[in-house]
């Protein structure tokens, strides 16, 4: 495999990728701790059972960038995408958002489901970009989200 291939693949998270994994999720949400006034919660995910349950999935060599999907019976919930802020700009965030609609279709699931911070108001651009739609803002506890889905065709 040539490097660049290796770089836009996306696999399947080993326990060797945990502290990428959380090297890649600190640094795409640190900035984000002054806006929202607290800790994102990906920050706080438990990232080696996460990869242990086969839920992460990398990209990169060294890891630049990661999903973390979770197949409900209905739909594919993303909860979590990270690019490492230097690897923002090449296309890392597409190819994962490519690879998590061919995840739900390969699981047979009609839809991809995510929600973000209202804080993060840069998600709200990125993802109706990418065919989500708004479901409902809704407040859980400390959090204010915006929910999102995508039907899959």
């Amino acid at each position: 495999m040539t490097e660049a291939r290796d770089e836009q693949a996306v696999r399947a998270a080993s326990p060797a990728d945990v502290a990428a994994v959380k090297a890649v999720t600190d640094a795409a949400y640190r900035h984000y701790i002054e806006r929202i006034g607290r800790v994102p919660q990906p920050m706080e995910a438990d990232h080696a059972a996460n990869v242990a349950a086969g839920r992460v999935f990398v990209t990169g060599d060294p890891v630049i960038g990661l999903v973390v999907v979770e197949p409900y019976e209905d739909h594919l919930f993303l909860d979590n995408i990270a690019v490492r802020p230097d690897a923002h700009g090449r296309g890392v965030g597409r190819r994962l958002l490519e690879f998590v609609d061919t995840r739900a279709r390969a699981l047979g699931l009609p839809e991809v489901r995510l929600c973000t911070n209202v804080m993060m108001w840069e998600n709200q651009e990125i993802y109706p970009k990418f065919g989500y739609e708004v479901v409902e803002r809704r407040v859980d506890g400390p959090y204010d989200r915006i929910h999102y889905r995508k039907r899959l065709a």
